[in-house]
């Protein structure tokens, strides 16, 4: 069995939204379905960014109190489940708790809104352990553009600039999912460190808005970082999206683990294997591909990939040694600042 380390999970989400915050029963798959704790050690899920994603509805201070309590959440989460869970904001701490057989936990915050234009509460979500942040989510705001909403910015505005910036300054990862293609040019063009598309499939195989152009996915060797494969069907094929979009009459096309293969396999030719990782959003999403519809899927896809010649090295480096990568890559940056007087060489907010 192959380790994973996914980008994207919003079974945090999930216990907010149908379980009032409870962390209880996470053994029970008719509380969460999609993730439980047998199927973590089903799956190999070693490490697991988990999303503290805040609906973009919610805006202003209400957007940082809902943040906090989900980063709260997830912190209860890990303390109440030490025998299966640990909490590991760097590359270092994932291996060994990773190596004690139990998910190294980290936080990844779901919408640059959720910082309410301070750069002051951006740092605090690092220091509360939240590793990366998604500039946007489906919304656009005040500093960048969303890939499904209309454009004001023509990608960020200049306090987006100076977010990106920050984020390389203290070691946050940047997360480019869910942002414009301009945005997502002006991040790689701004950027010192690797980032991530946490949760995103190629635009080349199915052009839903959420997926990344070719012309993105080939910035990629340059910069180091990593498209984390999603399993969301309407982002894996372009049948299952025009269904979506015609108003879901009828049966739902089938999706399954050689189409999420498919986006796997495009990137690898494109660029190299060593480019790619799994974002799976399970919880995030009412419905999975069959064979992936919980966290205890993954070994299919890894025997889907094997079947198609993928290397020993190149399904390591798929499930955990790339994101790993982009992780540590930012770690320097991160334990230097993260927990010093970041507020005397930054200004607070705008």
């Amino acid at each position: 069995m192959y380790d994973v380390f996914d980008g994207h999970n919003d079974l945090p989400w999930h216990l907010r939204e149908r379980h009032g915050s409870s962390i209880e029963r996470l053994d029970d798959p008719t509380v969460s379905p999609f993730t439980t704790l047998p199927q973590l050690r089903e799956g190999g899920v070693a490490a697991q960014f988990w999303s503290v994603f805040v609906h973009s509805d919610v805006s202003g201070p209400a957007a940082v109190t809902a943040t906090l309590e989900q980063i709260d959440l997830v912190h209860r989460l890990i303390a109440a489940n030490p025998e299966a869970l640990g909490f590991a904001p760097t590359a270092a701490q994932v291996r060994t708790v990773a190596a004690s057989g139990r998910t190294a936990s980290l936080m990844g915050v779901e919408g640059g809104q959720q910082i309410d234009g301070s750069l002051a509460v951006l740092r605090d979500y690092a220091r509360l352990g939240a590793r990366y942040m998604t500039l946007t989510w489906s919304t656009t705001h005040e500093w960048a553009d969303s890939a499904t909403d209309a454009p004001r910015h023509g990608g960020l505005a200049p306090f987006g600039r100076e977010v990106v910036e920050e984020m390389n300054r203290i070691g946050m990862i940047v997360d480019l999912s869910h942002v414009a293609p301009s945005v997502m040019h002006q991040a790689l063009d701004l950027t010192t460190q690797p980032v991530v598309f946490s949760h995103s499939c190629a635009a080349e195989l199915n052009p839903h808005p959420r997926n990344v152009p070719t012309d993105v996915i080939d910035r990629l060797p340059d910069n180091g970082g990593v498209l984390m494969i999603t399993f969301v069907p309407s982002f894996v094929t372009d049948e299952r999206r025009r269904w979506v979009e015609a108003g879901e009459h009828g049966t739902p096309p089938q999706v399954t683990v050689a189409d999420v293969a498919d986006h796997c396999d495009f990137v690898r030719e494109r660029i190299g294997a060593q480019y790619v990782g799994l974002g799976s959003d399970l919880c995030g999403t009412d419905s999975m591909p069959e064979g992936l519809d919980s966290a205890a899927g993954y070994p299919a896809l890894f025997e889907e990939l094997a079947r198609r010649g993928w290397s020993d090295a190149e399904l390591r480096g798929l499930g955990f040694d790339n994101v790993l990568r982009v992780l540590e890559a930012n770690d320097a940056a991160y334990t230097a600042t993260v927990g010093a007087d970041l507020l005397d060489r930054k200004e607070g907010s705008r």
